[in-house]
């Protein structure tokens, strides 16, 4: 019985095993590597995965021409292995540099068009290679299967070549699940990207030459293992460059390796910038304690306003911020206790070589607790409550940040509250909110705050103090009184004194930024125009707060931000593009002006496409018999294969509109996806290769376009379930109920891409006939597929429309893709005997 099962094993399986393997895990490494260039901008996310599957759908075609020129499939894959090994490593090196290569100063965002150009650039040659030895396995498979079948069974060799695309597709699911597996638990922690790259794609390199030559297997995975104190060193060397060559005025100090990303500390002068991910979380003035640097003084005013906002903060909730300073000024009240929220451990040890003695003293004091978790979800989860809640995170420059500003977030800080209670948020502006860009950034938060609090009070102009409450009594705009807290409280800080106040609360320009920020974003085009000018007398925010229930309402979608519908996130990339790339942000006002219904017209063209090809299928057909057991060819068959790549098409464009949802959903929650991206990419490989399988196993007849129709129903009945999920899954209370119901989700919408390709690759192949060049199509189609879904979804309709419209997106994609193979007809065709 061993005997029997070890043949029925393929030799090869290890080959595809480790094509998913060294695709998943090269793809997370390119994925993290382009996202610190791109500063952690969630709006790339979808361009280079779009990039990435489109690179692969054109090397399977370039695969199937090779084939057909040079028909040695075991030295073709052998080849194409060896270069990938190479070309893994080298294009994580090569990614380090891009930054020079456009010239970006440092802290400057990309344009779209800049990454877009990056993306499709440095990814070509690996991810090519890749789509094209899916294509030399998938011949492989197909000839072993064509050898064990009797030579004269009809359909054998036909049946052979979808059977053969089908089972590499489902290996390579399964390779990817593992991959991700590797990633997640082994590679993120023990190896830098170099290491990990060289380290895959040797093992690659190994698995194919092992088949026909075992020692030279063994000799690659030892020279791989050899070489990865050189990887260590050359991924090193690398990060120094890249930052030499972006922000040549500073020093590379060190760098820290994180499960979170890559830390690197940078110095000029006095001042110490910590990036992770190539994106600034903060900067100090250094351990010098004479002076606070100036980036430190905005965090100094916002701790003191903060404190000073509330009449007696005894328990005080900080949500980062705190190596900057704000804990340092905080812990200078009389405070009982303060929980300070620090997601990564790895930032304080890289910090604490270059934070000055009172920061250091305020880590160590008693009434301070370090929390070593993520904000967002500590303040979901946990049960203490307090008087004052401080936000001090980044601006919502990426998805990740943006889920510390929305609806939701706040409603959880509310319910955190003791009576009276206070949050207080921070965030970039400029005087008198000048540019249209920061001025809906900033309006966005304040009504944001105002659909949770009654009360919300906006303080500075260069840097402005959000202050929000249920209690109208405890928050004042009026500087004597937050002055006489201050000095009561005998607060003294060589950096703030009760002065300040007063000039943060100078009436005039209080009064007009208060009076701005509330009437802006209450018309439909009000994201596209200037904020209004300010009235000569405005009133005090008070008198304005009285006055509000006459005002127009606000426009929800672009003015109120939620977990669902990131809009401040984008409102802060357009801020950040014109403040440091202006040739940056046209491309990102465009987005502005997408609507719903522009789905529409490409999906009635569709079906006005099938129906054309029936009419003509019907009227030009040559007479004869209308279905002798083969497939018929030219004009007749148009139509069903228009029908077949379009069904291929959408379900790759549906799935990955459903992924960038469930991810963007998923991160709102947790808010570190990128260290959960390898078991995430797990779940749905696994949920691929079942799929695959059972078609292989329940289907008796493949090529029946009604089961491909049927999958096309679901993967729409499914798109719709998770638009309906989404929120639900968002606002359940368990940390393991929120990931399980995302899992779910991710593991369903796996299972129905992975049915998908086996029965397409079946019914194209019934209708072309040349196994080779219908697995290359329908893999090729479906990448592109997913390509465009993966980029509107994450560049265009999430940010602007929500994470819903993502999924609604995906079901009216498939529901016309069923309705198209019900246009041009279901009638099953069997595999021609003839086709090889």
């Amino acid at each position: 019985m061993r005997r029997a099962l070890i043949r029925r094993v393929p030799a090869h399986l290890s080959m595809v095993l480790m094509l998913g393997v060294t695709g998943q895990v090269g793809q997370v490494l390119v994925l993290r590597e382009l996202l610190m260039v791109f500063h952690g901008n969630e709006l790339s996310l979808g361009i280079i995965l779009a990039a990435w599957m489109l690179w692969v759908g054109i090397g399977s075609r370039l695969g199937a021409a090779a084939l057909h020129r040079w028909p040695d499939t075991e030295r073709l894959l052998r080849i194409d292995a060896a270069l990938v090994a190479l070309l893994l490593p080298a294009t994580v090196l090569l990614i380090r540099v891009l930054p020079a290569a456009f010239g970006a100063p440092p802290g400057a965002l990309l344009s779209l068009f800049d990454m877009v150009v990056a993306s499709l650039t440095v990814m070509a040659p690996l991810t090519a290679l890749l789509g094209a030895q899916f294509v030399l396995l998938a011949r492989i498979w197909r000839a072993r299967d064509a050898a064990g079948e009797a030579s004269g069974a009809t359909g054998a060799a036909g049946a052979a070549g979808a059977a053969g695309a089908a089972k590499t597709y489902v290996g390579e699911a399964v390779g990817n699940a593992l991959g991700g597996l590797a990633f997640t638990l082994v590679l993120v922690h023990h190896l830098d990207a170099v290491q990990s790259a060289l380290a895959i794609g040797a093992a690659m390199l190994a698995a194919v030459l092992a088949g026909h030559r075992p020692i030279a297997g063994l000799a690659v995975a030892a020279v791989g293992l050899a070489l990865l104190p050189l990887a260590s060193r050359l991924d090193d060397g690398a990060t120094r460059l890249q930052w030499r060559l972006q922000a040549p005025q500073y020093a590379l100090l060190e760098t820290h390796r994180s499960r979170y990303g890559t830390i690197a500390v940078l110095g000029r002068d006095d001042q110490v910038a910590f990036y992770q991910s190539g994106h600034l979380v903060f900067a100090t003035g250094g351990a010098d304690e004479r002076a606070v640097g100036l980036e430190e003084q905005p965090a100094v005013t916002l701790a003191h306003l903060a404190l000073t906002q509330h009449r007696d903060p005894r328990r005080v909730l900080l949500v980062g911020g705190g190596l900057r300073g704000t804990l340092r000024e905080i812990v200078r009240h009389d405070v009982e206790r303060v929980d300070y929220v620090e997601l990564d451990p790895s930032l304080l040890a890289a910090a604490a070589p270059y934070l000055g003695a009172g920061t250091r003293a305020a880590l160590a004091d008693p009434r301070v607790r370090v929390l070593h978790t993520d904000g967002r979800l500590f303040v979901k989860t946990g049960e203490d409550a307090y008087d004052l809640i401080i936000v001090d995170v980044p601006d919502p420059t990426t998805a990740v940040l943006n889920r510390f500003y929305t609806v939701e977030f706040f409603a959880e800080a509310a319910a955190r509250l003791r009576p009276g209670g206070v949050v207080v948020v921070g965030a970039l502006s400029t005087p008198d909110l000048r540019g249209t860009a920061i001025a809906n950034r900033n309006a966005t938060l304040y009504h944001t705050l105002g659909r949770v609090f009654p009360v919300v009070l906006a303080i500075g102009e260069r840097h402005l103090a959000l202050v929000a409450t249920f209690d109208p009594a405890q928050v004042t705009h009026d500087a004597r009184v937050l002055m006489a807290r201050y000095q009561e409280r005998g607060v003294v800080s060589p950096a703030f004194g009760a002065g300040h106040l007063a000039l943060l609360l100078d009436p005039g320009p209080l009064a007009r930024i208060n009076w701005v920020l509330r009437h802006h974003g209450r018309s439909a085009t009000a994201h596209l125009e200037p904020p209004p000018a300010s009235p000569l007398v405005p009133g005090d925010p008070a008198q304005q707060r009285a006055h509000e229930a006459a005002l127009p309402p606000v426009s929800e979608r672009f003015f109120v931000n939620t977990d669902a519908r990131p809009i401040g996130y984008y409102h802060t990339l357009l801020f950040w593009s014109a403040l440091t790339r202006a040739d940056a942000a046209p491309a990102l006002r465009w987005i502005a002006h997408v609507q719903p219904w522009w789905a529409l017209p490409p999906l009635a063209l569709a079906l006005a496409v099938a129906a054309l090809l029936r009419t003509i299928r019907r009227t030009r057909a040559p007479a004869g018999p209308r279905d002798a057991g083969l497939p018929v060819s030219g004009l007749r068959d148009t139509g069903p294969r228009f029908a077949v790549l379009f069904a291929v098409f959408t379900t790759g464009l549906s799935t990955m509109a459903l992924q960038v949802a469930l991810l963007f959903a998923f991160q709102s929650v947790y808010g570190f996806v990128y260290e959960m991206v390898g078991l995430i990419v797990a779940i749905f490989m696994a949920g691929l290769a079942l799929g695959a399988t059972l078609t292989r196993v329940l289907v008796r007849d493949p090529a029946d376009r009604r089961v491909l129709a049927a999958v096309q129903a679901a993967v729409a009945v499914t798109a719709l379930a998770v638009a309906w999920a989404l929120p639900w899954a968002g606002g359940l209370a368990s940390a393991t109920g929120v990931f399980a119901a995302f899992a779910a989700c991710t593991f369903v919408s796996g299972v129905l891409n992975g049915a998908d390709f086996p029965l397409a690759t079946a019914c194209y192949l019934a209708l072309d006939r040349r196994p080779e060049r219908s697995t290359a199509v329908v893999y090729a189609v479906e990448l592109a597929g997913a390509c465009i879904g993966a980029a509107l979804a994450s560049a265009v309709v999430a940010p602007v429309l929500g994470l819903v419209a993502c999924c609604l997106l995906a079901a009216s994609a498939n529901a016309t893709a069923f309705a198209v193979l019900g246009v041009s007809g279901l009638r099953p065709v069997r595999i021609d005997a003839r086709a090889t």
